[in-house]
C-alpha cells in the first residue's frame, strides 16, 4: 500500500507556525500557507485555496510515472486540466519545492488532490508488482522500469462516493501526463496503464470524466491478476483493491490463461453490478449468468493464501443448473 511519506520527514501532523499576517504575502509567506493547506490546517471556504482533508482515514492514492525529473508548471497544469473538462472551470493548482522534492495541491469543486513529486524513481518491487500484470505495449513496460521520477497522488477531498475519489485521481493523472508521465499506478490494486489512455479520445463525445466513470473497475480503479501454482493445473485469477471502493475481490479457478478476457470481463460486471445495486453476494449465494451457467459464492480456505485479501474476498466456482436449484 502507498503510505503516504513525505521529504523531509514530514508527516501529517506536521505543524507549521505562522508568523503575524501581513497586507502582502512573501514568496515564504504562499510557500507556508500551501504547505499548512496541503496538511489540511484550514478551514475550506468557498471561492479561497483548497484545504486538504485530513479525516479520511483511506484515501485512495495514485502514483505516476516520469520519464525524467517533471518540471511542473502550475499555470500550465491548471489549463490543462480546464481543457480536459468543464467541471474543472475552477480548477486551481499550486506546487512549492520542499528540499528535493515538490509538494502540490490541486483544487476544483468538492475535490482536492494532493501531489508529492520525488525526483528519483519509484520502488522497483512497487512499479513490477503493477506494471508486470498488466496488458500493454511491452515497449512501455520497459520505458516504465527505467523511470526517472515519480509522483504520488492522494485523493484528499470531500466527495464521499469512493469511485468518484478515483475518477478525480484519473483525472489529474491525465493533467500530469503532459509532463512527461508514462504510466499511471494503482498500488493497492497492482494495477497500471499507459498515462495517454487517460487523455481525451474522440469516443468519449467531449466527455472524459464520463468516460473515466466508465472504466470497468479491474483497469485501472482495482486490478487484476493471474496466479499460477507450481504443481497446480490450471490459473487462479483474483481481483486486488475492490476494498477501496466498498466491494469485495472475486477470484476464479480457471483452466488456462486464454480465458483471462472473459474473466476480467465477468469480474468488471460483477463488480459494476454490485455497487449500482449497494449490495453483496453471500457466501452460499449462486449467481445465474444465463445460458445454463451458473457460479457457487465461497469464502477463501485456509490453504487459499494466495487469495487473502485486506477486504472480503469471494471464491467463484462453475456449477451446474442441478447443483444450483438444489
Amino acid at each position: 500500500m502507498i503510505n503516504q511519506a513525505m521529504p523531509n520527514g514530514e508527516t501529517e501532523n506536521a505543524r507549521v507556525l505562522a508568523i503575524a499576517p501581513m497586507r502582502r504575502r512573501s514568496s515564504m509567506g504562499k510557500r507556508m500557507d500551501l504547505k499548512d493547506r496541503f496538511f489540511g490546517k484550514g478551514t475550506p471556504k468557498l471561492g479561497e485555496p483548497p484545504v486538504a482533508n485530513n479525516r479520511l482515514a483511506k484515501p485512495p492514492a495514485f502514483a505516476i510515472l516520469f520519464s525524467d525529473v517533471p518540471d511542473i508548471n502550475p499555470d500550465a497544469l491548471a489549463h490543462i486540466l480546464r481543457d480536459y473538462h468543464t467541471d474543472f472551470a475552477g480548477v486551481t493548482a499550486e506546487f512549492v519545492r520542499e528540499g528535493a522534492n515538490t509538494l502540490g495541491l490541486i483544487g476544483w469543486g468538492r475535490h482536492v488532490v494532493k501531489v508529492v513529486v520525488f525526483n528519483t524513481a519509484m520502488p522497483t518491487e512497487a512499479v513490477v508488482n503493477c506494471v508486470q500484470p498488466a496488458h500493454y505495449d511491452p515497449q512501455l513496460k520497459q520505458e516504465a522500469y527505467q523511470h526517472k521520477a515519480h509522483a504520488l497522488l492522494f485523493y484528499a477531498g470531500y466527495e464521499t462516493d469512493s469511485l468518484e475519489q478515483h475518477v478525480a485521481l484519473a483525472a489529474t493523472a491525465a493533467g500530469l501526463t503532459h509532463f512527461g508521465g508514462l504510466v499511471v499506478l494503482n498500488e493497492l490494486g497492482h494495477s497500471s496503464m499507459p498515462a495517454l489512455a487517460l487523455l481525451p479520445h474522440e469516443e468519449d463525445n467531449r466527455d472524459t470524466i464520463g468516460s473515466l466513470r466508465k472504466f470497468p473497475i479491474p483497469l485501472l480503479y482495482a486490478g487484476f491478476v493471474k496466479i499460477e501454482l507450481d504443481g497446480e493445473p490450471g490459473v487462479w485469477m483474483r481481483t486486488y483493491g475492490c476494498e477501496a471502493l466498498q466491494l469485495p475481490n472475486l477470484a476464479i479457478h480457471a483452466d488456462a490463461h486464454n480465458q483471462g478476457g472473459a474473466t476480467f470481463s465477468l469480474f468488471a460486471n460483477i463488480l459494476a453490478h454490485l455497487r449500482e445495486k449497494g449490495k453483496s453476494f453471500q457466501p452460499g449465494d449462486t449467481i445465474a449468468l444465463g445460458e445454463g451457467m451458473y457460479l457457487h459464492v465461497r469464502v477463501r480456505t485456509q490453504d487459499e493464501w494466495f487469495l487473502e485479501s485486506e477486504g472480503t474476498m469471494l471464491v467463484l466456482e462453475r456449477t451446474t443448473e442441478a447443483e444450483a436449484t438444489t
